[in-house]
């Protein structure tokens, strides 16, 4: 049998009405075919979902994108129109199960959002609009255009030498898109930057003393993951380490001397 992959889900209204638990398809189909694990969705709500409960149900864990943002209070900050708008169910899910899959070893990737949770739960800050600091460029999803168009490499990520991005991509820079407001404004003691873009932004973290596989991108490497240069040897990675959590092993990727 595969392993099983939790892939959790954001809080949304069916016609401004129906409350339901969604996600993305090309998130499981990534997990699915890819990462050749079986994907399955949890609901971010924590009156339904327990941290302990579904560490023993999974595998690993995919924390994916999604419209609201981690609430400022969350990392000591004060909440401002800027931040936009909330999904407070799925932020009291996601950072205590972040925190302790990781300190389990059991495998974590984190997606733009996700990447955020990963961080705050370690200790991050974030600014609401990094597109308003002194040299930094606007990542934003472009507001028009096609599904193709929106989701187009638009940067290059520079990553360390020697880390565990560049060992997974065999290479120190490669091509991403972006699709996000917020983003690191001062890391946690254990989030480790591993990429950034050209202006600096940070897009590629790994924890230090992470046991297990604790990876996280701001970048969307769930689109096109199947034939894509990037995304497909990280989700390849994930896959490997789910199967070894299952297999009764750890599967760390740190750091070399």
């Amino acid at each position: 049998m595969r392993p099983i992959v939790g892939i959790i889900s954001n809080n949304i209204l069916i016609n401004d009405q129906y409350p339901a638990h969604a996600n993305g398809t090309m998130n499981t189909e990534a997990v699915a075919k890819v990462s050749d694990c079986m994907a399955v969705c949890f609901p971010a709500d924590p009156e339904v979902a327990d941290v302990d409960e579904l560490l023993e149900a999974f595998d690993g864990f995919l924390f994916t994108g999604g419209r609201p943002n981690v609430h400022p209070e969350e990392y000591g900050h004060p909440e401002t129109e800027a931040h936009g708008a909330f999904d407070r169910d799925r932020d009291r899910v996601a950072l205590p199960l972040i925190r302790a899959a990781v300190e389990r070893g059991q495998p974590v990737l984190g997606l733009c959002r996700g990447f955020q949770e990963v961080a705050v739960a370690f200790g991050s800050t974030l600014h609401p609009e990094i597109r308003e600091l002194p040299g930094r460029e606007n990542h934003r999803m472009p507001p028009d255009g096609t599904i193709e168009e929106k989701f187009a490499l638009r940067h290059e990520v520079t990553f360390t030498v020697g880390g565990p991005f560049a060992r997974l991509m065999g290479s120190a820079k490669v091509m991403t898109n972006t699709l996000h407001g917020q983003g690191i404004d001062e890391p946690g003691p254990r989030v480790v930057i591993d990429g950034r873009a050209p202006d600096g932004t940070p897009e590629a973290i790994d924890i230090e003393g992470a046991p297990g596989f604790a990876l996280a991108v701001q970048w969307h490497p769930e689109w096109n993951a199947a034939c894509d240069p990037v995304s497909r040897p990280l989700f390849e990675a994930f896959g490997d380490a789910c199967r070894a959590w299952r297999a009764g092993r750890q599967a760390p990727l740190r750091k070399t001397a």
